[in-house]
C-alpha cells in the first residue's frame, strides 16, 4: 500500500471538528454561568480524564502531550486570570508570554516526534528529564535576567520578514513552521490519526496565542480542545486496532461482527477463499503470501452493487450485500473473481534486483521476471425465512465455499446450487 493511499481525511475529521467547536466557542461573546464555570475547569478534567487514559494504555508520548499543553496553559491562565482582574498585565507579563510562544511548539514537537521505547519505565524518566531541564531553565533565565531575557526574545531579528500582521515574536514563527514542516513529514511517513491530531492540535495553537489575552476564555477552550485531540487520536487508533485488519486494510472479523447486527431484512453475505493459499505460500514464502493477501483484499473493497469486504481471518474474506438479492449480488462477485483471476502478480528475484529503473524496465519488457495468477472460490447466500439470524446465514454461505472448492475452486456457488451447476456456471463466466 502506497503512502498516498494510506492517507486519509478521516485521520483529521475528529481533529478538525474539535477545532472548529472550539474556534466557535471561542468567539461567543455573552457566556452562561454555566460555560464559565465549565470553561474554567475543563482543561484540568480533560487533562485528569486524558492523562489517566493514556497511562492505563501506557501511551506515554501521548501524555507529555497533554502535560506540555496545560503546562502552557497553567503558565498563561495566571496571567489573564490577573489582567481580569486588575485590568492590566502583571509585570512578568510580556517575558512569561514570550517563553511560551517559543518553547510550547518546540516541546510540543519533541514530544510529538519522540517515538516511545521498549523500556517504558527509562522513556519516561527521559521525558521527564527533558521537560524539567527546559522548565528549569527558563525559569532560571526569566527570575534572574528578566529584563535581557525579553529584549532578547523581542528583538526582531530579519527585519525584511517581520509583517505588521504578526502578534508573536519573530522566533516563534520559526518554530511553529519547522514544527508544522516535521510533523506534516511524520504523518506523510506514517499516516496514523494521532500523527494528524498533532498536526491539527499545532495549528489550534499557533491560532490560540495571539488570541490570549483578547477573546476570553480562548486559552482554556482551545488548550482542553487540543487535549482532546490527543485522546481522540488514540481512541481512533485503538478502534483501528480492534475493528480493521491491519495487513489488508480491510474492517476485521469484530467488525464484520457488529455489521451483521444491523442487517436489516433483506441481505445477502458471501464468503470468499483464496484457492490453494497454503501450496502457494510454502512455495514462494510468506511474504508473497501477504502480498496476495493484500491484492485480493484491495479487489474486493472495489466489489460493485453496493458491497463491502472484510477479513474474515487467515485467507479467508466476506462480503456483505445489505438491502440486496441473490440474483442482484451474483454477477457482482462473478465479476470481481474474474478480475482477479485475470491479475498476473510479478515475482521478482530479490538476489538480482535491477540497479536502476532503466534496468528494471527492461527485464519487465523482457519477462525476466515470472509471474503467477491467484485465484479464489466464493460461496454466497441470501437470507431466507427460515434463517433467523446472519450467523445463519454466513454459515450457509460457508456450506456454498465448501461446495466451490469442490466443484473445482475458481467459480462463485451460491447456496443450494450444486457443484455441477457451479461447473457450468464458471464455463459459461469465462
Amino acid at each position: 500500500m502506497s503512502r498516498a493511499s494510506a492517507v486519509r481525511f478521516s485521520h483529521f475529521l475528529p481533529s478538525l471538528l474539535l477545532l472548529l467547536a472550539g474556534l466557535s466557542a471561542a468567539y461567543v461573546k455573552d457566556l452562561s454561568v454555566f460555560f464559565t464555570s465549565l470553561f474554567n475547569v475543563l482543561p484540568t478534567l480533560v487533562l485528569l480524564l486524558g492523562g489517566a487514559y493514556c497511562a492505563v494504555y501506557r501511551r506515554q508520548r501521548e501524555l507529555f502531550l497533554m502535560v506540555t499543553v496545560y503546562v502552557a496553559y497553567f503558565l498563561l491562565d495566571t496571567q489573564t486570570d490577573f489582567y481580569r482582574d486588575h485590568g492590566r498585565v502583571r509585570e512578568d507579563a510580556a517575558v512569561v508570554f514570550h517563553l511560551v510562544c517559543l518553547l510550547l511548539p518546540l516541546l510540543f514537537s519533541i514530544y510529538a516526534l519522540w517515538q516511545e521505547k521498549t523500556h517504558l519505565f527509562r522513556d519516561f524518566v527521559a521525558r521527564c528529564a527533558v521537560l524539567l531541564a527546559v522548565g528549569s531553565v527558563a525559569l532560571g533565565l526569566e527570575q534572574s535576567y528578566p529584563g535581557p531575557l525579553l529584549n532578547w526574545l523581542a528583538e526582531i531579528r530579519w527585519p525584511a520578514l517581520h509583517g505588521a500582521w504578526m502578534s508573536l515574536i519573530q522566533l516563534s514563527y520559526p518554530m511553529f513552521l519547522l514544527g508544522f514542516v516535521a510533523l506534516a513529514a511524520q504523518y506523510w511517513r506514517e499516516p496514523r490519526p494521532l500523527h494528524a491530531a498533532q498536526l491539527v492540535g499545532l495549528l489550534g495553537m499557533f491560532w490560540m496565542l495571539p488570541q490570549t489575552f483578547i477573546l476570553p476564555f480562548t486559552l482554556n477552550i482551545m488548550c482542553s480542545q487540543v487535549m482532546l485531540m490527543i485522546a481522540a487520536g488514540v481512541s481512533h487508533e485503538a478502534y483501528q486496532m480492534a475493528f480493521r485488519d491491519e495487513l489488508t486494510g480491510l474492517p476485521g472479523r469484530r467488525a464484520l461482527n457488529e455489521r451483521m447486527q444491523r442487517l436489516g431484512r433483506n441481505y445477502v453475505l458471501a464468503m470468499s477463499d483464496v484457492d490453494h493459499f497454503k501450496r502457494f505460500n510454502d512455495t514462494h514464502g510468506h511474504d508473497v503470501g501477504d502480498q496476495v493477501l493484500r491484492l485480493v483484499a484491495s479487489k474486493l473493497s472495489k466489489v460493485s452493487g453496493g458491497g463491502r469486504a472484510y477479513r474474515y481471518g487467515g485467507e479467508e474474506f466476506a462480503v456483505v450485500f445489505a438491502g440486496k438479492t441473490l440474483d442482484e449480488c451474483l454477477p457482482h462477485l462473478e465479476e470481481i473473481r474474474e478480475i482477479i483471476a485475470n491479475y498476473h502478480i510479478k515475482l521478482r528475484n530479490q538476489d538480482s534486483r535491477p540497479q536502476d529503473d532503466h534496468q528494471g524496465r527492461q527485464r519487465r519488457s523482457g519477462g525476466g521476471d515470472s509471474s503467477v495468477s491467484v485465484t479464489v472460490s466464493i460461496g454466497v447466500a441470501e437470507r431466507q425465512a427460515e434463517q433467523r439470524t446472519p450467523e445463519e446465514v454466513l454459515k450457509c454461505a460457508d456450506q456454498a465455499l465448501y461446495n466451490a472448492k469442490g466443484a473445482g475452486r475458481n467459480c462463485v456457488v451460491a447456496a443450494g446450487q450444486n457443484r455441477r451447476g457451479a461447473v457450468r456456471m464458471q464455463g459459461a463466466a469465462g
